[in-house]
């Protein structure tokens, strides 16, 4: 009698208990869903409504593998067609990436659905964000056109970043202490409150770093901070994110020639008193809301802001008393992005919207005079974009279709005493993108549930872009009436538009995942490099009326047996200028390759789980011949290059240490260059160097 009224007692209470339990993990997954709306928007969307484009993604595993605080083009080194080098020849600093031979002005950036290309210059300088990699869960490398996004056209690719998820990172503590080659040093320090009772989870960051770098008199300093709270209701999230960063270094954009590095591999032709000090930081507020019937609404507000300076030496640079000039650049940019989605049971559609206004002063001094500036203008941009996204499932075959406006206004108001009027100019951009998904074949795995690992893919897509404020003013910093005449109107330099086709094969099995794309890119009005900087550092481009690249991208995953995994990704690519012409000589050259565009590109890994607590990993990647310039002068080209990476990681419990071993080969090559006064000039690889990771759980 006792048991009987014991269980008629205890089943309610039980019951309820498991009531309250499901209704927990269902406002989680809403919740979880709620907080990437806006990325997931941006990545066009998952399964089987997964865009049709060519893209490599990394997870939070395989950022942590690669990371030791290296500059983020560093760190995505090894996804198809991307390259990257430092100017420090080191790993920490100033460093770029290209993606298909196509420089990273021209390549779209976000983080959380934020845009990061600076709208003057349309570049994002990682350096001003230390140790970025330890606050990113997730990255998504389109190549292409890709999918609309937040910002400047995706007109190369895009590259966008996802933070610490406050919800699904549980309660936990870890700092990290790393030493190395160039005298390197990073502490980073990081907790994550876990999802409270209360409905509130938080997550922040600490990091400072530095390094000597392997070029003379190229050492820099950088100290970053991460901070993300959200509250998750039943049915919304409420998330600020702020990110800072403080980045100081010695100055080595300028390479070194062949004769400079053959007496010293280290050689840095800039002086030791220009150097460069940089703060900037992102802050964001976003709602999302789940609004019932599988639909879905999210917000963000966001300011961007950035202040430093930067000495160059103007004349007499091989002389102390050099004119050592110091430029200071100021901005401050406001915005919001809103997205919108939708579900049924065949179609998905996200349509989104995003608007922002920007300004920044340019100003000059003539050392030591700091009092009185040379100039003082300011650069005025705002943009305006809407996107819409549908998929429609038809069985065997998902649709797609994908169309952004938007609309760009450029305005420069002089230094007071430049004796030329307030100028600007407006783009307006219809960006079309229709493609189709087709599953191949259906297996049944895991109990029942339906999968398609074999898929077909295709799709076209036009983006057109705006010309650069550089671009715009032929490199210099200020326009007056010494040479407004010779740079001539805004209007000089026309909008690029590309048209690209891509089309490709996946297959997802347990053991092995291959992604295999066929692209044509077909461009009009390119602004491309020369392979010249300015007498500020920054890179020179101009039209060309048509150009075009055309390749294949593979990327393979096998694991043979639980404790190996091996990776190949190879790039075919053939890329041409139709006509070219000088505009120093003013000769004219047909059918050129465009300059770092590499016919040939692999990488490679193999790793290997030694124990369960223990794993090694080889790595490499190789670049074959490509141009400096855009002339196909045989003499101004980077040579193939190829470099071995070895990593191994222990890990137990709140523990781990990793060690990598870079350029293992000690390849003597060269990363990138560029050329000046008809000289190449390059930017080294590394030597063989060792750095020594040690991570502790708090």
């Amino acid at each position: 009698m006792r048991l009987t009224a014991l269980l008629f007692t205890l089943a309610p209470t039980a019951l309820i208990a498991q009531a309250r339990s499901d209704t927990t993990s269902v406002r989680r997954d809403t919740a979880a869903t709620l907080e990437a709306v806006t990325v997931t928007a941006i990545r066009g969307g998952a399964g089987r409504h997964e865009a049709p484009i060519s893209a490599k993604s990394m997870d939070a595993g395989e950022i942590e593998r690669r990371n030791f605080g290296q500059d983020m083009p560093l760190l995505l080194q090894g996804t198809p067609s991307l390259s990257a080098y430092s100017e420090a020849g080191n790993y920490w600093g100033y460093s770029y990436l290209r993606m298909r031979g196509i420089d990273q002005s021209r390549i779209n950036l976000t983080i959380d659905g934020i845009p990061l290309n600076d709208p003057e210059d349309q570049v994002l300088y990682f350096a001003d964000f230390p140790d970025l990699a330890n606050s990113i869960s997730s990255i998504q490398v389109q190549r292409g056109v890709g999918s609309s996004a937040p910002g400047t056209a995706s007109y190369g690719g895009s590259i966008n970043f996802q933070t610490i998820p406050l919800l699904t990172t549980p309660r936990a503590g870890q700092l990290q202490l790393q030493g190395g080659a160039f005298g390197s040093a990073r502490v980073s320090a990081e907790y994550a409150s876990g999802f409270t009772s209360s409905g509130v989870a938080l997550y922040g960051r600490v990091s400072a770093l530095q390094s000597a770098g392997y070029r003379k008199h190229s050492g820099m300093e950088g100290r970053s901070a991460f901070l993300s709270a959200g509250h998750f209701g039943k049915r919304h999230v409420l998330k600020l994110t702020a990110m800072a960063g403080l980045f100081a270094d010695t100055l080595s954009y300028l390479g070194a020639t062949e004769a400079e590095l053959a007496q010293d591999r280290r050689h840095n032709p800039l002086r030791a008193d220009e150097v460069d000090r940089f703060a900037e930081h992102v802050t964001s507020l976003s709602y999302a809301r789940d609004l019932g019937g599988n639909s879905s609404i999210s917000t963000t507000l966001y300011r961007l802001g950035a202040t430093g300076h930067y000495d160059v030496c103007i004349n007499r640079c091989d002389q102390p008393q050099g004119d050592l000039w110091n430029f200071n650049l100021d901005f401050a940019w406001y915005g919001a992005t809103t997205v919108w989605s939708v579900e049924r049971d065949r179609m998905h559609l996200t349509v989104g919207a995003n608007a922002n206004t920007y300004d920044r002063d340019h100003h000059a001094y003539a050392r030591p005079d700091l009092s009185l500036p040379l100039y003082f203008n300011t650069g005025h941009k705002d943009d305006a974009s809407a996107f819409a996204k549908i998929s429609y499932d038809l069985g065997a075959v998902t649709l797609f279709g994908d169309v952004q406006g938007r609309h760009a206004e450029f305005a420069y108001t002089p230094d007071a005493n430049a004796g030329i009027p307030r100028s600007s100019i407006a783009w307006s951009f219809l960006n079309p993108k229709i493609g189709a998904t087709v599953r191949l074949a259906e297996v049944r795995e895991g109990g029942g549930s339906d999968a398609s690992p074999i898929t077909a893919y295709a799709s076209y897509g036009i983006n057109s872009r705006e010309p650069a404020r550089s671009d715009m003013f032929a490199g210099f910093d200020n326009l007056d009436t010494t040479n407004a005449t010779f740079v001539g109107p805004l209007t000089r330099v026309r909008p690029e538009r590309v048209r690209d086709l891509e089309a490709g094969l996946r297959y997802r099995g347990r053991r092995l995942s291959l992604d295999a794309n066929a692209f044509g890119m077909e461009f009009r009005n390119e602004i491309l490099p020369i392979g010249q900087l300015s007498y500020i550092g920054t890179p020179l481009r101009t039209n060309v009326r048509a150009s075009w690249r055309r390749g294949m991208e593979a990327d393979l995953a096998i694991q043979p047996f639980r404790a190996l995994q091996l990776g190949l990704t190879a790039t075919a690519m053939r890329a041409r200028i139709a006509n070219f012409t000088d505009d120093e000589t003013g000769q004219s050259y047909k059918n050129v390759e465009p300059l770092l565009t590499p016919n040939f590109m692999t990488s490679h890994y193999a790793r290997l789980e030694l124990t369960r607590a223990l794993s090694a990993t080889l790595s490499g990647q190789y670049s074959g011949r490509s141009q400096l310039t855009n002339t196909s002068d045989p003499s101004l080209t980077l040579a193939p290059y190829y470099v071995a990476n070895v990593a191994a990681d222990w890990s137990r419990g709140a523990y781990g240490l990793s060690l990598y071993v870079n350029n293992a080969t000690n390849s003597g090559g060269n990363a990138s260059g560029h050329v000046s006064f008809g000289e190449a000039r390059y930017y080294v690889l590394p030597p063989f160097n060792v750095f020594l990771l040690g991570r502790l759980g708090l």
